[in-house]
């Protein structure tokens, strides 16, 4: 009986360890998504602030924001980025973006020639696929590792364009919804929405001095543009990131939830088990006591 109440002692000391492992991670998460959520939110001034240098070339020069590069004459060829995760404890995470992604790439008049996936178990499920070419890039740390992330990928889509390696380029990520939940989402990066182009035409100037652009308008726009794209990848990497924290963190609940009922579990064993060896003791003090009680009784009766 001792050695049973043992072995359940450890088992509760060893699911209370991990219950405190589960609530620090569970805290963690929930502290990593409000740091990307509001970095999303702080890039919505400065995108409204890239938008409106953009409204002013276009505005001053009558400029297009369509890159210099000639689109293939044959098949379009596509590029992809998809952002994912490196560990685990995230549920189907990384099943959903990549089944997401498949069917969408799939669904597009031209072929898939290069992809680049940020997390490598997102990685692992590409590469069952019949697709080619995959980039695997480590997934950001923190806020800070998120723009020498995006500035690779940048770079890197501009130098597949100019070979003609790629013309349009999609981009992948999880969107955070309310209560520890998300979707999937999507959108084309390159070319450069034609509706959104002659939005930004149409629009006028919020106030009544007209815009100047200090330095030529050739120059300046190709550096708006790019910090356009800048800011669309890293919102899509730190939602992704908001996302990837929101699914720890329903996991963590979840883990918590069945950790207090295994605890529960095995406190109602270990008391019940502690409560027959008290009983089995008391009946051994009962039955010695009226054994000496008899004994003590014949030696009366036969005096």
């Amino acid at each position: 009986m001792s050695g049973s109440t043992e072995q359940l002692g450890r088992k509760i000391g060893g699911a209370k360890e991990l219950g405190g492992v589960v609530r620090a991670m569970k805290a963690l998460a929930a502290s990593s998504i409000g740091q990307y959520e509001r970095a999303v939110e702080a890039l919505d001034d400065y995108l409204r602030t890239v938008e409106l240098g953009l409204i002013a070339c276009l505005h001053g020069d009558g400029q297009s924001l369509r890159p210099g590069i000639v689109k293939p004459q044959h098949a379009t060829p596509i590029g992809a980025v998809i952002f994912g995760s490196d560990q685990g404890l995230v549920g189907s995470f990384n099943e959903v973006i990549v089944e997401f992604s498949l069917k969408a790439l799939r669904a597009l008049p031209g072929k898939v020639t290069q992809i680049w996936v940020v997390g490598e178990r997102a990685k692992t499920l590409l590469a069952e696929t019949d697709l080619s070419q995959i980039r695997a890039l480590e997934v950001p740390g923190s806020l800070d590792a998120i723009t020498p992330l995006v500035g690779q990928i940048l770079l890197e889509l501009q130098t597949a364009r100019e070979k003609g390696e790629i013309w349009e380029v999609h981009v992948f990520h999880n969107h955070p919804k309310p209560g520890s939940a998300y979707e999937p989402v999507g959108r084309r990066l390159l070319p450069l929405d034609a509706s959104w182009e002659q939005k930004l035409h149409t629009t006028p100037w919020p106030t009544k001095t007209p815009p100047q652009v200090i330095d030529e308008v050739a120059s300046a726009l190709p550096a708006f543009i790019q910090d356009y794209l800048f800011v669309l990848l890293f919102q899509a990497c730190a939602e992704s990131l908001a996302s990837e924290n929101a699914s720890r963190l329903a996991s963590m609940q979840r883990a918590e939830k069945s950790i207090d009922s295994m605890l529960d579990d095995l406190n109602r064993k270990f008391h019940r088990l502690r409560q027959e060896g008290i009983d089995e003791e008391l009946f051994d003090v009962i039955a010695g006591f009226e054994a000496l009680t008899r004994k003590k009784s014949k030696r009366i009766s036969d005096v």
